[in-house]
């Protein structure tokens, strides 16, 4: 089974927000972006849309899913 590997921690500190400001950017608790940067939580398309434009990249930059 695949892994989800995500760059989202990096991301921020690039930028330099918080796990609570990029929940309230993009409408979701910050509990769901501590799961998606642990790896136990996958993203739904909208949801990974959304990250990815706060960021100003692709969601293929973000995400990729390791066998």
């Amino acid at each position: 089974m695949a892994t989800l590997n995500t760059r989202i921690k990096e991301y921020r500190e690039k930028i330099s927000i918080n796990q609570n400001e990029l929940a309230k950017l993009v409408g979701v608790r910050r509990e769901t972006i501590v799961h998606l940067e642990n790896g136990k939580y996958n993203p739904s398309l909208k949801l990974a849309m959304d990250i990815a434009r706060v960021f100003n990249t692709r969601v293929e930059n973000l995400f990729e899913f390791i066998d």
